[in-house]
């Protein structure tokens, strides 16, 4: 007999009787989840319940082809469905995806102006934008009880809309002003936005943002209101703001633009974005969390939930944290859905074949390129591609913000180029023949750059740059900084082989 592990049996039965409460509070091996659900930039996030699956769209500013859907049947599983906006209109901001009489709508602002597209199946094919004739921004959709459909906005505000939800029906009415904000917090303004509106039992609720999208870390935040009327009086929450970061200590810095909504078993969430602690420049992040209802009719987040903290999710038992893959060896014959074109989508301007893109070159510089751009996901990440020129075209490999902040490294016919906030210069002369292999290496905000001849002994070139600062509170525009593809002139550039690596920190 075995009398040491019937020892060592005996003493660890005895902790756990001893432990008794502590003991089953330990973890039962159900599944965790922690935000961000989508890591980089998603800002802005509207999500739409279908039966038993749920899609979601994102601002896409000018990123296009733009409003790219997403799929779930889990809340944590996504996979990206179709790009519903391939005609330029400007920036897009705030969508609303709804669905009304078996027909789904996307309403969004860009450029001061509303718009709406259509579509009888999810996937596609979307109609053309039609322009709605009101300029206020973040619409956001109600049907009342009779079926009237209404658009609230930003400002408090709602307009009628005809039967097909293509046209305004009337003029703005005001509705709603929001819930006062203490004058000694610091916040960035009032500017309240993006209202999203649900009904359950007697009530319908408005959750709108306060406090500013960016500026401090306290300002952004969740603000709920109620009323038996989608049209008001609105009767603000005691629970009020629902959520907000309460230092710049904090992991999660300007929370809100939050979206209630139910699964079908009964259970209730919220999914908002926040820009994260030292890592601003990767924009808004996609975020979710469980709410619960009082015995008197107000939605709050659970005590205990933290939303910087592990957390299993209500009824969910298959949790794994989405990811889009970025890497892409453009075997297709299709542009695969991480990609976006900055100021505009040309279906003519690249070729997919032969297990590249080739990319015909555009303006003089980085900045008017049109560089094609993905969403990094990671505080650190090396980003590879192989790249060979063709005629007197510019390729690159770049970390891109707008046009007027981006650096990176790039190639002409024998030239290895560094671009340092638009100041570019040969930094390896004679080292190419039209052919190369670049790579940009992010480790928490500082870059460094190489060049390989055969995608195997790489070169650090003498030049790296910093990242830290290349966000909205600095250069405004909402934007994030994204890795990019850059065909630079007259000529063309082929990419191929481009692989993303995430680095452990």
């Amino acid at each position: 007999m075995n009398y040491r592990k019937i020892f060592f049996g005996i003493v660890l039965f005895s902790i756990c009787i001893f432990a008794n409460g502590q003991y089953k509070n330990l973890p039962d091996n159900k599944p965790t989840f922690t935000n961000p659900l989508f890591k980089g930039d998603y800002p802005d996030p509207s999500i739409l319940r279908d039966g038993e699956d749920y899609y979601l769209v994102h601002s896409s500013f000018y990123y296009y082809p733009g409003l790219l859907i997403w799929h779930s049947t889990d809340l944590i599983n996504w996979k990206p469905v179709a790009n519903a906006l391939n005609t330029y209109v400007g920036s897009v901001w705030a969508p609303e995806l709804t669905k009304y009489d078996d027909k789904f709508y996307i309403y969004f602002p860009a450029d001061n102006k509303n718009y709406v597209i259509t579509s009888e199946n999810i996937e596609g094919p979307w109609t053309e934008p039609v322009l709605i004739d009101i300029s206020m921004i973040d619409p956001g959709h109600v049907v009342d009880e009779k079926g009237n459909r209404y658009l609230y906005f930003s400002s408090g505000s709602y307009v009628p809309l005809t039967d097909d939800g293509l046209t305004v029906a009337g003029d703005p009415i005001h509705s709603y002003d929001g819930w006062e904000i203490p004058r000694e917090w610091s916040i960035e303004c009032f500017c309240m936005e993006g209202p999203k509106l649900f009904k359950r039992g007697e009530y319908y609720y408005l959750t709108v943002a306060e406090g500013g999208t960016a500026g401090p870390a306290t300002g952004h935040m969740v603000i709920s209101a109620r009323s038996k009327s989608p049209l008001g009086p609105w009767e603000n929450s005691p629970f009020n703001p629902i959520l907000r970061s309460q230092s710049n200590k904090d992991q999660w810095w300007s929370v809100a633009h939050g979206t209630i909504f139910d699964d079908v078993d009964g259970n209730w969430f919220m999914m908002f974005h926040g820009y994260e602690n030292g890592f601003y420049n990767m924009g808004r992040q996609t975020m979710l969390v469980p709410v619960e209802w009082t015995e008197d009719g107000w939605y709050k987040i659970p005590d205990d939930i933290k939303i910087e903290k592990q957390m299993t999710l209500p009824g969910k038992a298959n949790v794994a944290q989405q990811a889009l893959k970025l890497s892409d060896d453009f075997s297709g014959d299709e542009l695969n859905p991480q990609w976006k074109f900055f100021g505009g989508f040309e279906n003519d301007r690249f070729e997919i074949k032969n297990n590249s893109i080739v990319i015909n070159g555009k303006g003089n510089g980085i900045a008017n390129c049109s560089p094609m751009l993905t969403i990094p996901a990671d505080h650190a990440y090396m980003a590879d591609v192989e790249m060979e020129i063709e005629g007197d075209a510019i390729g690159g490999l770049v970390l891109f913000y707008n046009q007027q902040a981006s650096s990176g490294i790039l190639a002409d016919d024998t030239n290895v180029l560094a671009n340092l906030r638009g100041w570019q210069f040969a930094t390896e002369r004679n080292v190419i023949n039209r052919h190369v292999y670049l790579r940009l290496k992010s480790i928490n905000n500082t870059v460094d750059m190489y060049y390989s001849l055969d995608g195997e002994d790489w070169i650090k070139i003498e030049n790296s740059f910093e990242t830290s600062a290349l966000h909205h509170n600095v250069l405004s525009g909402f934007l994030s900084l994204r890795i990019g593809l850059c065909s630079i002139g007259y000529g063309k550039v082929s990419f191929k082989n481009f692989v993303y690596t995430p680095i452990s920190e």
